[in-house]
């Protein structure tokens, strides 16, 4: 049953294809200290170099995810369903049994040496996040950072943790090379709400601090609102006091996205919501009747109020 599972890895509606398991080989590592309560599961992967379906409308056609399922444990992760393809749970598995591509810099070295590559821009943090609480044993996306800038590759991350800090050399000598941003996720600065849906991250403050720190070592950087969350964190008062926040720490809202839900993860966050706040969860329930987002007037009126804070 288990190799079952992980063969479905490889299956092409898979977005993150080609995986085969080494747990027989290395076994599942249970974790200890900052780990503790996770299992991570040592994969080797067969490609590194993942390319977005052309009809996306994402401005970019490649990313990388180093790790599968993210300890940052965010009650609306839009990537839950992936951890389905390989048998286990959108909920509980996602947050905790995180699959670690231990092979990536390696294979990521050999897919840029194809001459066939063309250098298009990289994408990192698409899908979970690759500086969640593994990197800081496995430092995968440090290793992934300086073969992406040895090859001549422009590269962006988006993450939800203060830790790309530690790799601020990396990043500074990369930038000298090719194009580099790092975007920093802040959907709120409501402490109430952090603690709540994204129980794994560090404080918002804490990546704001981080988000400072690289704009003055000359990196581009800035924050993307997201996701906004109708009831919780997206009234106007919510809203102006984040950018409040981005602006006080000398950075910038570059977009905001509001809340997407859909098959896994939109009956792992109701579900969560239900016993959260039930009126709330009730609302949501016809809110989101026969849809996965909420109507465009909601995100024009949220990018307008940040707009207008930004002012």
């Amino acid at each position: 049953m288990t190799a079952m599972r992980w063969q479905v890895a490889d299956q092409a509606e898979d977005p993150q294809p080609a995986l085969f398991g080494v747990r027989d080989v290395v076994g599942v590592d249970e974790g200890s200290a900052r780990l503790s309560g996770l299992e991570l599961m040592p994969v080797t992967a067969r490609r590194i170099l993942n390319q977005v379906p052309p009809t996306s409308a994402m401005p970019f056609r490649w990313t990388i995810n180093a790790y599968r399922g993210c300890s940052h444990a965010c009650t609306y992760c839009f990537a839950r369903p992936t951890h389905e393809y390989l048998g286990l749970d959108a909920g509980a598995d996602f947050d905790r049994k995180i699959v670690v591509k231990i092979n990536a810099v390696e294979r990521l070295r050999a897919e840029l040496a194809d001459p066939h590559w063309r250098h298009e821009h990289v994408a990192m943090g698409t899908n979970t996040d690759p500086y969640q609480r593994a990197e800081g044993r496995f430092r995968l996306t440090r290793g992934i950072i300086g073969e992406l800038a040895r090859s001549g590759t422009p590269f962006s991350i988006l993450t939800k943790s203060a830790m790309v800090t530690r790799d601020l050399d990396v990043l500074l000598a990369a930038s000298r090379s090719v194009p580099v941003k790092v975007t920093f996720s802040v959907g709120t600065v409501d402490e109430s709400v952090w603690r709540a849906t994204e129980p794994g991250t560090p404080h918002p403050a804490r990546r704001l601090d981080a988000m400072k720190a690289l704009a003055r070592a000359g990196i581009p950087t800035g924050v993307l609102l997201a996701p906004v969350l109708p009831g919780l964190s997206g009234g106007r008062p919510q809203l102006r006091a984040t950018v409040a926040a981005v602006r006080k720490a000398g950075g910038y809202v570059v977009g905001s996205r509001t809340l997407y839900l859909r098959g896994a993860t939109r009956d792992h966050f109701l579900g969560w919501l239900q016993g959260y706040d039930a009126q709330l969860h009730a609302r949501y329930l016809n809110a989101f009747r026969g849809r996965t987002e909420m109507p465009k007037e909601y995100d024009a009126w949220v990018r307008s109020v940040i707009a207008e804070a930004q002012a």
